[in-house]
């Protein structure tokens, strides 16, 4: 960058150090001969081409370096922006849309990107070029200066008023464009949910809806700008008629010489054009602040929760144990409905507790504040012993292992999803992930088809049947080697074949570790140490199969006479 602006500054001051040249003859006029006017002409011609060519030259090498620095701008920009939001609290993805974060990420970096390279490249020669002209108008005649730039202040004014307009509709417009990115991202990744319901034509009207209302901000810009560029361009005739008029007066009246007028005229025709310069890069700049504006609210908005701080346990003496001990809750988007309230429960190292209840009683909440992806209203959670809040989150998700009802693939390759669950998957051999994969029941399938492990499952494995996908979740976590174990709901939606595979995948799983299983399988629940009865907000019972079934008025009884449980 500090090489373009050199560049930029070598090209403006051969740029507009022609006129000065040319105001250097002082006879006034009428006392040229004429093959002294022809010589000066023949100089003047001379000079002010080898100035342009210089300055073409410089101005070249300007240019030249400009795009690459605007990319990688953009491009630092873009990665520090999906760190910062990467590094956000979950509850921060509750309120704010994917579309309007990949809008932001894509078509407002773009356009700030441009507004602090080309765009500010052009205002600072153009800025220069005016001050200089202007300067040198005042140097010249300070008297016809005064005069001519008397219309300045007007423009000034509509300048604010016009840029507070633009930064507003350009903000309002990037929100609206973020809002149909989110429309068609949304849609087109549940295409299957669209089709099945027959609602193309909907989706259709509903998205052309949205793009409709930018292109009517973008009709309003166009007029502003209209308005604004036609006051800026009439501004820059006037001064050069102003010239024309005042100077011919004062060069009749012999108070101007022929080369001061004819200095003056081409710096008042240098400060129009640059006029002209200043009001596109206003208008440019005002456009990037308001397309900046949430930017840097994303770049500097600190996580609710910690990223990566923190302490960490002994690896040896690490157990596994956890407690909630009187937790209060209720999600941030939702906070006038209680999730727990004095929930309490204890789960042993090395114990496979099952948690059941009621749909919507907040089982599966329990994982998210395992993983603090939330952090409870009151109330500790503890993990041997110590208040996972003063854990180190990251190394805290790297000792759970969690395989969910509906796991999410990415859209990559079977051996790149099971790599993942790994601390390094680059550092993961194939005779790892077929490993695992022979553990999780998974490699009979994956060998089936015709490019094995390095078989597309495509977006969020939507290519594969529920019980591979939980077969390549099982062997994902596998590779991770847990201590502790969350498993929500992992069989509840299988058929008897898959449910038998993946269980048994399960017991595998589970060996030597903490385990919690959230269960709406009767054989996953009798086979638990211990089976704690969820329902509104707290543990009502917690006890084995047995002894829960024993009790004639137990919530757990009546929960299996409702055949709330699959057997």
């Amino acid at each position: 960058l500090p090489a373009a602006v050199g560049f930029l500054a070598v090209s403006s001051v051969i740029t507009m150090s022609a006129p000065f040249f040319l105001g250097r003859d002082h006879r006034p006029v009428g006392t040229l001969p004429d093959t002294g006017a022809v010589d000066c002409v023949k100089r003047l011609c001379n000079l002010s081409s080898a100035s342009r060519l210089q300055g073409r030259r410089e101005n070249n090498a300007h240019f030249w370096q400009l795009p690459a620095q605007r990319q990688r701008i953009v491009n630092r920009l873009r990665a520090s922006l999906f760190s910062s939001v990467l590094r956000q609290e979950v509850a921060f993805f509750d309120k704010t849309r994917t579309g309007e974060l990949i809008n932001r990420l894509s078509s407002d970096t773009a356009l700030l990107g441009r507004s602090v390279t080309e765009n500010l490249s052009d205002g600072l020669r153009a800025g220069a070029q005016a001050s200089v002209g202007i300067g040198m108008m005042f140097f010249v005649s300070p008297h016809l200066a005064t005069f001519v730039l008397s219309v300045v202040p007007p423009i000034s004014i509509l300048a604010v008023i016009y840029g507070r307009y633009l930064r507003k509709l350009t903000k309002l417009t990037q929100d609206s464009l973020a809002q149909a990115t989110q429309l068609a991202e949304e849609r087109i990744g549940n295409i299957r949910t669209v089709r099945a319901f027959g609602k193309e034509m909907t989706e259709i009207e509903k998205y052309t809806s949205k793009v409709d209302f930018v292109m009517q901000l973008a009709r309003k810009e166009a007029i502003a700008r209209a308005g604004f560029f036609g006051a800026t361009g009439l501004s820059g005739n006037l001064i050069v008629l102003s010239v024309l008029y005042k100077g011919g007066l004062l060069m009749g009246s012999a108070h101007m010489t022929v080369g001061e007028l004819s200095s003056f005229l081409m710096y008042a025709f240098w400060v129009g054009l640059s006029i002209g310069g200043l009001s596109s890069f206003y208008s440019e700049l005002m456009k990037g602040l308001g397309a900046g504006g949430r930017l840097w609210e994303l770049l500097e908005r600190k996580p609710g929760l910690p990223f990566d701080e923190g302490l960490t346990l002994n690896e040896k003496s690490f157990q596994g144990a956890l407690e909630f001990k009187n937790v209060h809750f209720t999600y941030p988007a939702r906070p006038e409905v209680p999730i727990f309230q004095d929930f309490s429960l204890s789960i042993p190292s090395g114990s496979v507790t099952a948690l059941v209840g009621p749909s919507g009683s907040g089982k599966s909440t329990v994982v998210s504040l395992l993983l603090r992806l939330y952090d409870p209203l009151s109330g500790t959670i503890s993990l041997d012993g110590r208040d996972i809040r003063q854990l180190n989150p990251v190394w805290l998700r790297s000792k759970i292992g969690t395989v969910s009802q509906e796991p999410i693939l990415f859209s990559c390759s079977i051996a790149e999803n099971i790599a993942y669950g790994a601390e390094d998957p680059s550092a993961v051999t194939a005779a790892q992930v077929e490993k695992v994969a022979e553990v999780a029941n998974a490699t009979a399938f994956i060998r089936s088809f015709p490019q094995g492990f390095s078989t597309m499952v495509g977006e969020k494995g939507v290519l594969l049947s529920g019980g591979q996908k939980q077969r390549i979740a099982i062997a994902r976590a596998l590779l991770k080697n847990p201590k502790i174990l969350l498993l929500d709901e992992a069989t509840s939606a299988l058929d008897a074949e898959n449910e038998y595979l993946v269980q048994e995948a399960l017991d595998r799983l589970m060996e030597g570790r903490t385990v919690l299983i959230i269960a709406h399988r009767l054989s996953t629940i009798k086979n638990a140490d211990r089976v704690a009865v969820l329902d509104r907000g707290k543990i009502i019972e917690c006890g084995n199969h047995d002894e829960l079934l024993a009790k004639p008025d137990g919530i757990y009884r009546k929960l299996m006479n409702k055949q709330s449980f699959v057997s």
